[in-house]
């Protein structure tokens, strides 16, 4: 039997996973019957061809980010992550709805949140200072940056906050986030030509997550898109444990089964309603509950 090697799951290439090991990447597929196989995994592996091969075993995840999939069930999208690098901007529209959204999710899977607020030169920021420090005073870190500046102390700031660590960059369309890693990764299209060849296909065909090395060390998992922070996942009650600021509030209110909308005696109501706790983020808290539809 061939000998297993150690590869890192570095993106999904139309039916087969490209997986990285001592520099080279290798197109593989997976064992009939092996659990999903996502972009961060540490898997093992054998060769079957000069530059193919099989995974045979993921190893054991340290945090992984789930997607919802058919059947009401959940799919792995990526694994080992260290924190989720949200990126947002003042235009075409800084949606706080959506950023709480993620919020929440990250809350959930116990993943180490960090803003990212991209395109601070084309407008003046300071209007949105008073919903920022809201998440600021909650103990998320906010980077102002522009990825036209990369020599900024804020762009350094980021580039010293993601090092040595594995980042997941998610963000709506248009906040920028294409040019922002590839501001952080200079030889970004050339890691991605290599990964096509791989794939044999002539283009670049990941449909899902690609993670790249970043120079000073660490990694990004560059996110195509909003869909892996869906709500899917979460209960009524799991949306209110991503509110850090309901945390200490939980379990305070009359009801155990308090929605927190309109029941009698609600704790968090109340702490919103007298300004212990921001009034903007609990209105959003109950919009993403009926986007949820658990509001009969």
């Amino acid at each position: 039997m061939p000998a297993l090697l150690q590869g890192l799951v570095i993106a999904h290439l139309g039916q087969g996973i490209a997986v990285e090991h001592e520099g080279q990447v290798i197109l593989c597929q997976t064992r009939r019957r092996l659990e999903t196989v996502a972009v961060g995994d540490t898997v093992l592996w054998e060769s079957t061809s000069l530059d193919a091969g099989r995974i045979e075993q993921v190893l054991p995840r340290r945090s992984v980010l789930l997607r919802p999939a058919r059947g009401n069930k959940t799919k792995p999208v990526a694994a080992n992550i260290d924190q989720v690098c949200i990126v947002f901007a003042i235009a075409p529209l800084c949606d706080f709805l959506l950023l709480d959204q993620y919020l929440a999710v990250c809350e959930h899977n116990q993943l180490t949140a960090t803003l990212v607020l991209n395109k601070c030169d084309l407008v003046d920021t300071e209007q949105l200072t008073p919903a920022l420090d809201d998440y600021v005073n909650l103990g998320y870190n906010l980077h102002r940056v522009t990825a036209l500046t990369p020599e900024d102390a804020s762009f350094i700031a980021l580039k010293q906050a993601i090092s040595d660590k594995v980042s997941i960059f998610t963000g709506q369309s248009g906040v920028g986030k294409s040019s922002l890693t590839n501001a952080l990764i200079p030889n970004k299209a050339l890691k991605t030509n290599t990964i096509s060849q791989t794939s044999k296909l002539g283009r670049h065909t990941t449909t899902a997550a690609t993670l790249y090395h970043l120079p000073e060390g660490g990694d990004i998992i560059d996110s195509p898109g909003v869909a892996i922070f869906g709500l899917a996942e979460l209960s009524a009650a799991q949306l209110a444990y991503g509110y850090r600021e309901f945390q200490p509030l939980l379990g305070q209110c009359r009801f155990n089964d308090c929605r927190h909308l309109h029941d009698k005696d609600c704790a968090i109501r109340d702490a919103a309603e007298t300004g212990r706790i921001s009034m903007a983020r609990y209105q959003r808290f109950c919009k993403l509950l009926e986007k949820m539809a658990l509001i009969a």
